[in-house]
């Protein structure tokens, strides 16, 4: 039997002036850049959070902890390629992820679909699979003074682990996902 799961993420990070703005692993023309550890794509960590909720492996702070200096001013593709990498060893495949970005300015449509692109390929999966929305808090609280940026996201993994899985209609769990349109891993 399929099972599937879901997840949600959360991050938020503060807008500090001589840091570079990065969302979805696209470098945007800003003043203005996001304060962390690492490259502080809060796109990215929210992304994370949602996929390893989803399959009960903790967080991106598990996994990557900011009080460990070899992930200082990493990638967060990197991070989100190895978490990815972790959910297939673990017998899960990524169906979709859906996300928002909460940001005053810049606007981010033109980035868009780049960010889509860049995680897709990072998480080895269709971009179509792969939703980025952004939007503003028309002025209000810490997003809309512009002292930082939210992002949320969700997203839906499956698994054929367990008994019976895929018992009764002869056909194979590899046939099955290549059926559904996603890919293996």
């Amino acid at each position: 039997m399929i099972r599937y799961r879901n997840g949600i993420g959360y991050d938020v990070h503060k807008l500090v002036k001589g840091r570079d703005l990065i969302l979805g692993g696209v470098k945007i023309d800003s003043e203005y850049g996001l304060s962390g550890h690492s490259d502080a794509d809060v796109l990215a960590h929210a992304i994370s959070d949602a996929l390893l909720g989803a399959a009960s492996l903790g967080d991106i702070g598990t996994h990557f902890p900011d009080t460990d200096l070899k992930w200082k001013d990493a990638d967060s593709l990197f991070l989100l390629s190895e978490i990815g990498r972790m959910l297939r060893e673990n017998g899960y495949t990524i169906a979709n992820v859906d996300s928002t970005v909460v940001i005053e300015s810049p606007r981010l449509r033109p980035h868009i679909e780049s960010m889509r692109i860049k995680l897709s390929e990072s998480l080895g999966i269709p971009v179509e699979s792969v939703s980025v929305k952004a939007t503003t808090s028309e002025l209000m609280g810490f997003a809309g003074r512009r002292e930082g940026v939210i992002a949320m996201a969700t997203c839906s993994i499956f698994s054929n682990a367990g008994e019976g899985a895929g018992a009764g209609d002869g056909v194979d769990a590899g046939e099955r996902i290549e059926a559904m349109g996603s890919p293996r891993g």
